[in-house]
């Protein structure tokens, strides 16, 4: 599906294309979502260069995801997008030619959504495409922060599940959901740093102060967003431990259980032993109380030495 944006008096007008329509007048955005061959042969008119498929979006080499070449700029940026427990890393390819922004993606972005939804709210004023460019790498910032947010109140939710035992398996899954959802992120913000950067750098006579400001601010949110990613993965990584450690202390106390029984019922086991052997001269097979006081032995013998480990403090 092909979506154009077009520019009227500052607000987006929002149209869907076709491969046999022609693009509209004052078009600032084009948007493609799962392009099917029709559509690419379609944007394929755009472009001087290949339309980039998904394994040219999925290259993680710098050199091929942010460059100049005859269409204008590329950018193939990483934007996390979560699904239920999991969050998984999406990328899009955003080419820069004049004042045409063309986006190219194979999964669907809640981003793109939020930003449709303010347009027909007419919340949103572009001047160029650029403007479009930034605010959504406004929104990923944005969002990124959320999910960061989102990481410290699970986390403290775990950290309360950590001493119930019946609790720790579903603490370990969501421990390790939140340890992916948070590597997503950190890439997320080191990719959105190496675009907002390049775009910096590339497009430094082209931008207007305001525009300039705006990279600036939201670098510096990237930049102020980072080490909570690393307290994150530290605090991940002390409740994975916690939860180990309250495991091999359940797991001491029940191979204690059993190591004391055993003990235990050790000088019952050998005084059992002792009188199985059957030899002729034994005086207590013979003796009518022999076999009563053997039983007496063998109790006096395990509650002796259940209270010699008492006393010592083993129990």
């Amino acid at each position: 599906m092909i979506t154009a944006y077009i520019l009227n008096n500052k607000v987006l007008d929002i149209v869907t294309l076709g491969p046999d329509d022609i693009l509209p007048d004052n078009t600032v955005w084009l948007d493609a979502y799962k392009p099917d061959t029709a559509e690419r042969e379609w944007l394929t008119g755009l472009f001087l260069e290949e339309v980039p498929d998904k394994e040219e979006l999925d290259d993680i080499e710098a050199s091929a995801r942010f460059y100049w070449d005859t269409d204008g700029l590329h950018i193939h940026s990483l934007f996390p997008q979560r699904i239920g427990r999991d969050t998984k890393g999406v990328h899009v390819s955003f080419t820069l030619r004049n004042n045409l922004l063309i986006s190219i993606r194979e999964d669907d972005i809640g981003l793109v959504r939020l930003l449709r939804h303010y347009m027909r709210q007419d919340r949103l004023e572009v001047e160029d495409a650029l403007d479009i460019l930034l605010e959504v790498q406004n929104l990923k910032v944005e969002y990124l922060s959320d999910l960061i947010e989102d990481g410290y109140k699970t986390l403290e939710n775990t950290a309360d599940q950590i001493f119930e035992p019946d609790q720790i398996n579903p603490m370990l899954k969501e421990l390790m959901a939140q340890e992916e959802a948070n590597g997503q992120i950190r890439l997320s913000l080191h990719d959105t740093r190496r675009a907002l950067r390049f775009l910096k750098r590339s497009l430094r006579q082209r931008m207007t102060g305001e525009q300039n400001k705006w990279i600036d601010e939201m670098l510096h949110d990237v930049e102020s967003l980072l080490p909570h990613t690393q307290f994150l993965f530290d605090k991940i990584n002390f409740q994975l431990e916690a939860s180990m450690g309250v495991t091999n202390l359940e797991q001491n106390k029940v191979i204690k259980i059993f190591s004391v029984a055993a003990v235990i019922f050790l000088p019952p086991t050998l005084i059992a032993s002792i009188y199985g052997m059957n030899f002729g001269r034994m005086p207590e097979l013979a003796w009518e109380y022999g076999y009563p006081m053997s039983l007496v032995l063998m109790v006096m013998s395990s509650l002796g030495t259940g209270l010699f480990f008492k006393r010592k403090g083993w129990l």
